[in-house]
């Protein structure tokens, strides 16, 4: 398998786990100084992980692959992104409205293992789907 195939998998691991609700299994995806950037900031696993948790337990994140390109043991993520705000996140009480936007990813891959991950989406427009008001 060449190191682009190799290094896709790994996202498709990460996909997987991350659309189960498994931040243990994702947590091993991650090398041990991983830095994951996103809308909400960036960090470690420890500082992240109560953000993806409010992603998938309060707006029921799914991530549906659109399309993934690799270079070496770099890939990029194209997703239609998915929930419904079911329980509370982020300050907000729940709707029960449901979303759909593009989400994008760019992965650095080594050794098997994420090293870096940087996300990028609308969160303007998930707000509004989601029917919570915007600040500012």
């Amino acid at each position: 398998m060449s190191i682009e195939e190799e290094a896709k998998q790994v996202v498709r691991r990460y996909v997987d786990a991350f659309n189960r609700g498994n931040l243990q299994e994702l947590k091993t995806l991650l090398s041990e100084e991983a830095e994951i950037q996103g809308v909400f900031g960036k960090g470690l696993f420890e500082k992240i992980e109560p953000i993806w948790r409010q992603l998938i337990e309060g707006y029921g994140m799914q991530l549906q692959i659109q399309e993934l390109v690799a270079e070496g043991n770099s890939v990029a993520a194209r997703y239609l992104e998915t929930g419904t705000f079911r329980a509370p996140a982020f300050g907000n009480q729940p709707t029960g409205k449901s979303y759909e936007l593009v989400a994008m990813e760019w992965f650095e891959i080594e050794d098997g293992k994420i090293k870096r991950r940087w996300g990028a989406r609308d969160a303007a427009s998930q707000a509004r789907q989601l029917g919570i008001p915007l600040n500012g």
